[in-house]
């Protein structure tokens, strides 16, 4: 196995690792019930994508 000729500075360490990072989702708001959802998946309030209804909900059995 290949072995580093030299220790990898901090600097140059630390700009290779700028970009690994936690990003937050993009949040979307429903246009058919109006709550906030991620970005390109199926509304989990309504079930809704797009205008089109993707998943039936069923209603809570009380």
């Amino acid at each position: 196995m290949a072995h580093p000729k030299r220790r990898q500075s901090k600097t140059r360490t630390a700009k290779r690792r700028t970009h690994d990072k936690a990003v937050a989702p993009t949040l979307a708001i429903c246009p058919n019930c109006g709550a906030w959802h991620v970005f390109h998946t199926v509304c989990g309030e309504c079930g809704y994508y797009r205008g089109k209804l993707a998943v039936v909900k069923e209603t809570a059995a009380e």
